[in-house]
């Protein structure tokens, strides 16, 4: 048997480095809100057919979650929703099927699931979040806009 050469024993490094740095990376966006940067054109709230075709009312503050049959992260982030939807009044839960409605997830940039997006009663998305968010920060999140 050979030993492994000193450039292999590198190459193995590097991608264990790469792969943790990733990792880390991920771990602290994943479920994280973030502000949804505004355009120019925004001022009429640009998704509003798409929104409303997805079950958002006007008027009301709304959460929208894109999920898959297949995912496991998305269970979890329904319970955080629904739990949020119950401590806040007003606030409105829409889950929807990614598959079912792909057109949709196209036009909001959703690429993963569960992605969700938060709805202030003037149709505008305001924070969005890729992965289960936290209870906490969209608990913040809808009652800073309320109180706007």
């Amino acid at each position: 048997m050979q030993s492994p050469s000193p450039a292999g024993i590198l190459v193995l490094v590097a991608v264990l480095a790469a792969a943790t740095a990733f990792g880390w990376w991920r771990r602290r966006h994943d479920g994280r809100l973030r502000a949804v940067r505004k355009r120019p054109s925004d001022a009429a709230a640009p998704h509003r057919a798409t929104l409303t075709v997805l079950g958002v009312r006007p008027g009301e503050r709304t959460l929208v979650q894109f999920s898959a049959p297949v995912c496991a992260p998305c269970r979890a982030a329904r319970r955080v929703l629904a739990d949020v939807a119950a401590r806040l009044d007003g606030v409105a839960v829409r889950e929807v099927g990614v598959d079912e409605h792909l057109d949709a997830a196209r036009e909001l940039d959703v690429w993963r699931t569960p992605t969700v997006l938060v709805v202030d009663g003037a149709g505008r998305i305001v924070r969005r979040a890729a992965g289960v968010p936290d209870r906490d920060e969209l608990i913040a999140a809808l009652t800073a806009g309320a109180a706007r």
